[in-house]
């Protein structure tokens, strides 16, 4: 009685049955790294956007809402928005000669952390590319082994000249593992990216809000006691030096 399983297709195998198997493996690999990787990087992140609400617009000037968010190493991305609408705006006040001194700081300011974002979500979104491309392939590199495998089960019987519903069953199950072993990779990486592109969407928004905000206290100044051009450059160079200044 002849025996069939995953340990018998493998031995029995060619180099392209067991070539794709590892490719299979090395996906679903990397499909669990990817997802376990984001998923740590999207809490963290979601982590330091509840800290926009609890401290840094409750700080009593700019400098110090940035310093709440935490160290230059931290890579915090709101931090780093903070940051670039505030360099933006110093850059506009300082450079009144160049060509972008035509527009106002409104418009200046709004392209800046337009670019900014778009730095976040590229950032928050390397990876998920991966997910979507196994998703999409890994079914049809299970089907392509399972029509080697048939391809070869079909040889063997033909060149045995025994034909029987044993000898034709048992090698195309075992050939239709390679499918199976497709969808099961597939899935998990089809639901992660789903999950994945979801978080990101909603920490975008948030951190589109932030960058709302960010645009109206530095155009209309609301949240300033005096002036807005200097006490920006002072808390700029002692935030960059790690010196906290209190206006």
């Amino acid at each position: 009685m002849n025996s069939y399983g995953l340990t018998h297709f493998w031995q029995q195998g060619d180099f392209v049955t067991r070539f794709v198997a590892l490719v299979l493996l090395v996906m679903s690999v990397v499909t669990w790294i990817v997802i376990a990787y984001k998923a740590i990087q999207f809490w963290r992140v979601r982590q330091n956007a509840r800290s926009i609400s609890t401290r840094f617009w409750h700080n009593k000037n700019f400098a110090e809402g940035v310093q709440s968010l935490g160290a230059p190493e931290s890579n915090n991305l709101f931090r780093t928005l903070a940051l670039e609408g505030l360099q933006s705006v110093e850059h506009h006040h300082s450079s009144q000669d160049d060509l972008h001194g035509v527009l106002s700081l409104s418009d200046w300011l709004n392209s800046c952390l337009r670019r900014a974002l778009d730095n976040a979500s590229a950032h928050l979104g390397a990876g998920l590319s991966v997910l979507a491309s196994i998703g999409s392939t890994a079914p049809f590199v299970g089907l392509f082994g399972t029509v080697w495998g048939i391809y070869h089960a079909l040889l063997s019987i033909g060149q045995s000249g025994q034909v029987g519903l044993d000898q034709v069953a048992g090698p195309v199950g075992e050939a239709l593992i390679m499918t199976a072993f497709g969808l099961a990779v597939a899935i998990p990486a089809v639901l992660g990216y789903n999950a994945l592109l979801r978080r990101q969407k909603s920490l975008m928004a948030q951190m589109g809000n932030f960058a709302h905000d960010l645009h109206a206290y530095f155009v209309t100044g609301s949240r300033m006691n005096r002036p807005f051009s200097e006490p920006v450059g002072q808390n700029a160079r002692s935030e960059a030096n790690g010196v906290e200044v209190r206006a």
